[in-house]
């Protein structure tokens, strides 16, 4: 079985900041939101826990998964999609023809990245590769997978998976510390 996960809150995400591969931590809301979700996934059963290694995700992953034996594994195909220079840009839509905006109003329109970014494609390859790479041979052995993660970076494995088109690669998207079941 393989399952997802997004982070929890960050003070980023409070003020509206693409956040890309800048590494924010959690705050404290993030931190309530991964032990409440501990709680309700202590019964889950998993034997791995592959994780991006930005500290968001990764001190997720270690408060949902304190005290249990389960490897938490970082793997750099995890990291959130990068945004180049908008990283850390507020309130990205109210800046009058923003060019990342592409991404989150017509993704399948998102073919060349902002300066320094990532593109869509470049992002589906890494993740792509990490599903057949480490993901599928676990599934296949009967293995429990947990996937602690990122926004855009969950939903391209969401996308991949469930073979969802690119123009609804936002459909994919997960709220903060909730899991969902892909296989």
């Amino acid at each position: 079985m393989l399952y997802i996960m997004r982070h929890g809150r960050t003070d980023w995400n409070d003020l509206r900041k693409l956040q890309g591969r800048t590494d924010i931590p959690l705050n404290e809301e993030g931190r309530a939101q991964a032990k409440a979700a501990a709680e309700e996934i202590r019964d889950l059963h998993l034997d791995i826990c592959f994780v991006s290694p930005l500290q968001r995700a990764t001190e997720t992953a270690q408060i949902l998964l304190a005290g249990r034996d389960i490897p938490i594994v970082q793997d750099d195909r995890l990291k959130e999609m990068c945004f180049g220079i908008y990283e850390g840009v507020e309130n990205s839509f109210q800046i009058p023809d923003c060019p990342v905006n592409q991404l989150f109003q017509a993704p399948e329109e998102y073919k060349v990245p902002v300066e320094g970014g990532e593109s869509l494609e470049e992002l589906y390859a890494r993740t792509g590769a990490f599903l057949k790479e480490q993901v599928y041979p676990l599934t296949e052995q009967g293995k429990d997978v947990l996937i602690v993660g990122h926004g855009a970076m969950n939903c391209s494995i969401i996308c991949q998976v469930r073979n969802i088109p690119v123009k609804d690669f936002w459909s994919a998207g997960i709220d903060n510390c909730k899991v969902i079941r892909l296989t």
